[in-house]
């Protein structure tokens, strides 16, 4: 017979600190609420985003349309649910392309140094000294506008942060014993970093990703907002608040409800990547 008291003695663990963190917990369901409408927008959006019905529009919010209907008619709650799946994929391939160039520069600069951690130094500082939302609108203005261009232009303003992170975790892992005897041994400088440099940042490298997640997913709306997203009538959470500001004085709920979904999933991504850094720095 299996003895259930560790389990239980577990559960009531977790429940004790659930109930000391309430505003975590939240944020766990709104995060998991959120990934459900990433996996399953159909199920959890009900009806469609793009088809309308002309004698619907406009409608206040109601137990048929929780965010009301927009000018065309359309369920922006459902809306709101499909716009997750895109605004947060561009959010996360950001996050991916600034992590990687981030940790290859470095690595390149902390494990090189001289020449190499000038130029990259420079660079980084250079990125620094310009506001993130003018960079963005440059990368934007060159490329011009799309998923894939915002994902480029919101990684390029936040390389810098990874950059920096890791030269500073190679500058304090390559003095290590471990670290000077495999060099000492001869082994080549590819194979210290694959092996010894490179797992050492990881830890940091994601805590940094988690904690920056949430502003990249308001950097991504504030470009959509702009009207640097994809092209109508695919919905996307900064495009959706756009879309309303017309009608602000006879349907609030068309930029209030999209606008308040936002800044929900970034406060609680905020207060989620928190917790998991002061976590880590404890352990």
């Amino acid at each position: 017979m299996i003895d259930s008291s560790p389990i239980a003695a577990r559960a009531r663990r977790v429940a004790g600190a659930a109930a000391r963190r309430p505003g975590l917990v939240l944020s766990v369901l709104v995060l998991l609420l959120t990934m459900g409408w990433v996996l399953a927008p159909d199920w959890f959006g009900g009806q469609s985003p793009t088809a309308g019905v002309a004698q619907q529009r406009l409608e206040p919010p109601s137990g048929r349309h929780p965010f009301g209907t927009d000018q065309l008619g359309r369920d922006v709650y459902a809306r709101v649910v499909h716009a997750a799946g895109l605004s947060l994929g561009t959010a996360l391939a950001a996050t991916a392309i600034a992590s990687a160039a981030g940790v290859l520069l470095g690595l390149a600069a902390g494990y090189f140094g001289r020449t190499a951690d000038v130029v990259i130094s420079r660079i980084v500082d250079i990125t620094l000294s310009i506001p993130s939302v003018l960079l963005s609108l440059l990368i934007i203005s060159a490329l011009g506008g799309g998923t894939l261009h915002i994902a480029v232009a919101v990684a390029v303003t936040s390389v810098a942060g990874f950059s920096r992170l890791t030269r500073a975790e190679v500058l304090r892992i390559r003095t290590a014993v471990h670290v000077e005897a495999a060099a000492l041994c001869g082994a080549r400088w590819w194979r210290i970093l694959a092996r010894y440099v490179a797992p050492a940042v990881v830890g940091p490298v994601l805590g940094l990703a988690a904690l920056d997640f949430g502003l990249v997913v308001l950097a991504v709306s504030a470009l959509s907002f702009l009207g640097y997203g994809p092209p109508p009538p695919a919905p996307e959470w900064g495009a959706l608040v756009a879309s309303g500001r017309n009608y602000l004085a006879t349907a609030w709920w068309l930029s209030t409800l999209p606008g308040l979904t936002v800044g929900v999933v970034v406060l609680a991504a905020n207060r989620l990547s928190r917790a998991l850094e002061t976590e880590r720095s404890r352990a």
